[in-house]
């Protein structure tokens, strides 16, 4: 069986994870931590980047630093992972789901201002597949009616809008590092704060409601409870760990981008043909190669093209499936229901992922390809 993800190992990983246990300083924010925050900020020009133990947990920490309160409406596509709404849901906040692109999963920008009340304090965007969602006419209407923009990047490292880092234009962007992305640490996420005015802040969050940044900086004599927060920070051996992998983050991304290249060169006549839809990238964006997917006509031809790929030994896999239809949501939800999000649930309905990670090889690549056009002949 071809698995859908293998997480590949750069092989520097269990000797800096060595190395950070025979320092005697395994907890959080130590040497490792610290390579690993100065790494982004150095080269993606965060004005703060701060470990956490999960893209979860830094959407959390958002939803805290905008001091998000019961009754605050929040933005947010209906096509994504839980914790793109769950993080502010937490704080109270009546989630407001907006519909997807119809040629991208990503939210429709353009449907985001409707949606806007007097209750409204953020958009959370999502970068789908690390595709970038137009952040010029998102920057443009919070700017318009004074919104935060808190940009999920969990799955967008290294990838660009207008060669801007995504993750660097909203007030806030939040990475994961999940077994599954390009850049791994088993679990582990990160949080960047691109607007000045929430680091001090959020070090505080990080540190449990406490000053304790402060005190090892040498900026107070004592440190103690002074605000919310939680133990966001991970240990040092999940940030040596990502350390190993940050140092080949290059080589990865264009071993990835090579795979995704054959994926598409392979399958792109069955989108001429408008048999099958292959990913669009718009001319604002980069690909960082995230994921490869492909979007059936129905329902009934994805759990069939699925069926088909698992009796060839190879294992794809359908995505999100539509917040605004969720158990949790259609349960506890106070606002107006009955939202039709058409694309939201033609994605739920119709995309597969096909398997990407960096030990596969272009002949497994081409014979995935071969299978699926087997299957439309």
């Amino acid at each position: 069986m071809i698995p859908f993800n293998k997480p590949f190992l750069v092989g520097k990983e269990i000797r800096y994870i060595e190395e950070s246990v025979k320092s005697g300083k395994i907890s959080g924010n130590g040497y490792f931590t610290n390579k690993c925050q100065k790494y982004f900020e150095d080269n993606f020009g965060f004005k703060k980047a701060l470990l956490t133990t999960s893209c979860t947990d830094a959407l959390e920490m958002t939803a805290m630093l905008m001091n998000i309160k019961p009754g605050d409406e929040v933005i947010v596509p209906s096509y994504t992972f839980v914790s793109s709404a769950l993080a502010f849901v937490r704080q109270g906040a009546n989630i407001v789901f907006a519909d997807s692109r119809d040629d991208h999963p990503g939210i429709n920008e353009n449907g985001i201002e409707a949606l806007i009340t007097s209750k409204t304090k953020a958009i959370v965007v999502v970068h789908y597949a690390g595709v970038a969602c137009d952040m010029d006419v998102v920057m443009g209407i919070a700017n318009k009616y004074n919104l935060f923009v808190v940009e999920d990047a969990a799955q967008a490292i290294d990838s660009y809008y207008k060669g801007k880092p995504l993750g660097s234009i909203g007030h806030f962007g939040t990475f994961s590092f999940h077994e599954t992305k390009n850049i791994i640490s088993g679990e582990g996420g990160l949080l960047a704060i691109n607007d000045g005015r929430f680091v001090d802040r959020a070090e505080v969050i990080w540190e449990k409601g406490t000053n304790r940044s402060s005190f090892f900086k040498g900026e107070v004599d004592k440190y103690g409870w002074v605000d919310t927060g939680s133990s966001f920070l991970p240990s040092e051996l999940v940030a040596a760990f990502l350390y190993a992998q940050l140092e080949h983050l290059k080589e990865i991304q264009q071993k990835r981008e090579s795979l995704w290249n054959v994926y598409y060169s392979a399958l792109k006549e069955l989108d001429n043909q408008n048999i099958l839809k292959l990913a669009s990238l718009p001319n604002f964006a980069t690909n960082n190669a995230h994921m490869f997917y492909v979007i059936t006509k129905n329902i009934k031809e994805r759990d069939a093209l699925i069926a088909h790929l698992k009796g060839n030994e190879i294992h794809a896999v359908f995505h999100y499936l539509s917040l605004h239809k969720s158990p949790y949501y259609t349960k506890n939800n106070t606002l107006e229901s009955g939202q039709e999000l058409l694309q939201s649930d033609r994605y739920t309905d119709c995309l597969i992922r096909l398997p990407l990670f960096y030990n596969l090889k272009v002949s497994e690549v081409n014979m995935i390809s071969k299978v699926i056009i087997d299957f439309f002949k």
